[in-house]
């Protein structure tokens, strides 16, 4: 019986809200064909189905692993195809061929076949895609909050003047507690109307705190338990740490190197040439959220930590700035943390 060779498939996805298209690409670039499938669990079959139909999937290119093309990452990685995450269509191809989603999900296959795409998913099976799912419901509640209490001294700048006279000097947490205590009677429509207004604010304000202390319950022991040894670095909170891993993701190993990880928190150094000048200025790229973590943590350690008090003094010394030395610490701080987010807690 003559044996068959089965040929090896390069897949591109073209990832949206409502449907993906992906193409196919045999062992030699040649295109096999395009075709368009609904995102749910039964398009994720056809389309992993359809790609079988030409030979052996070995590899498949998806474009925004991390938002539409999430749940279909999962599925084909839970199907034993390699996938690794395509930010988006070559540039020279969208000038040359124009924007379709057929030539985007080409585009995809292509970059995946040369390697010019070669970055696993973060992954968003584990404990990490939780603390995410929660910071993200943190972030919102704590921004409300901020815009609620500025509301409120607002109006009390502009109300009557006995409520001027009475909230103006007050710290946040008695002037929250006062105004969801007001018992407004009606009298001046403004006066009345405003301490109203006021008593709403305040009530807000104490909803979401509420908000915030059950959801830090729930991601504190995520965190301690998936990474104890980030929380017990010096100046790393929950917080910060949270933000750590999810910048990392469920799948650390994805990271290749220290540097790597450096470079997605853009406090890697890249050369910036100009004239006969060659510079070096930070990544302006990376994950905003990780950067944010390591400024946090720097200016923590720059308040209460010998070593880096020790370090500023002698940076100073040398003539650098105080941003600069920010800078370096950061990256101190990227490489520091580095194996704690290898080296997870199962």
């Amino acid at each position: 019986m003559p044996i068959v060779e089965t040929r090896a498939i390069t897949g591109g996805v073209d990832t949206h809200a409502d449907s993906h298209v992906a193409a196919a690409l045999d062992p030699v670039g040649g295109l096999l064909g395009v075709r368009e499938f609904p995102v749910t669990a039964a398009g994720y079959a056809g389309l992993l189905g359809w790609l079988g139909g030409f030979g052996t999937v070995c590899l498949v290119g998806i474009e925004g692993t991390g938002s539409y093309g999430a749940g279909l990452s999962r599925h084909m990685s839970a199907a034993g195809v390699r996938v690794v995450e395509v930010d988006r269509s070559d540039r020279q191809d969208r000038r040359r061929q124009g924007k379709s989603d057929p030539l985007d999900a080409v585009s995809a296959a292509r970059a995946a076949q040369s390697g010019r795409a070669r970055g696993a998913p973060k992954g968003r099976d584990g404990a990490v895609e939780a603390i995410r799912a929660l910071m993200v419901a943190k972030r919102s509640a704590r921004s409300e909050r901020t815009q609620a209490i500025n509301q409120a001294r607002a109006l009390i700048v502009t109300g009557p003047d006995d409520l001027h006279a009475r909230f103006t000097r007050h710290a946040t947490a008695d002037l929250v507690a006062e105004l969801t205590a007001l018992r407004p009677r009606p009298g001046a429509v403004v006066g009345y109307h405003t301490r109203i207004a006021l008593r709403e604010l305040g009530r807000r304000t104490e909803f979401l705190d509420a908000q915030l202390g059950r959801l830090d319950a729930l991601i504190g022991p995520l965190v301690a338990g998936h990474a104890p040894g980030l929380l017990a670095l010096h100046g790393v909170g929950t917080d910060t740490a949270a933000l750590l891993l999810v910048a990392a993701g469920d799948h650390p190993e994805r990271l290749r190197s220290e540097a790597a990880w450096a470079h997605l928190c853009a406090v890697a150094p890249i050369p910036a040439s100009s004239g006969k000048t060659i510079r070096r200025r930070l990544n302006p790229a990376g994950d905003r959220q990780a950067n944010h973590a390591l400024w946090r943590i720097v200016i923590t350690r720059m308040s209460s930590h010998p070593p880096t008090r020790a370090y500023v003094e002698r940076r100073t010394a040398e003539g650098l700035s105080k941003k600069e030395i920010m800078r370096c610490l950061k990256r101190y701080v990227a490489r520091e943390v580095y194996p704690h987010l290898r080296h997870v807690a199962d």
